[in-house]
């Protein structure tokens, strides 16, 4: 299993602006193969910030991912959207049991 935990930062008058790029890019990728969890959260305390969240069941899920139309339309949206600042870090985890 990989999670992708991170953020993305975004101009916070500009939120509303990029809230259906965000939504398309969150429900597409919810229902690609693999896809165990996909989440975008803002932050309650920085509004400009964006918390991401995802959970893949194996490598060739995410490389596929990467390369779906999806992504790459939202990518292309960064620069009018003010979306500059993008820190995500690839975990390898074992089998998710409960805490």
């Amino acid at each position: 299993m990989l999670v992708i935990i991170g953020t993305i930062r975004l101009p916070a008058h500009r939120l509303d602006e990029a809230r259906p790029a965000m939504q398309t890019m969150v429900s597409a990728s919810r229902a690609e193969p693999g896809c165990l969890e996909y989440s975008y959260a803002q932050d309650v305390l920085d509004s400009g910030l964006i918390r991401v969240t995802e959970v893949w069941s194996d490598r060739a899920a995410l490389e596929a991912h990467f390369r779906s139309p999806h992504i790459a339309d939202w990518r292309a949206s960064w620069a009018a959207l003010g979306i500059g600042d993008r820190n995500l870090v690839l975990y390898e985890a074992g089998d998710a049991r409960p805490s």
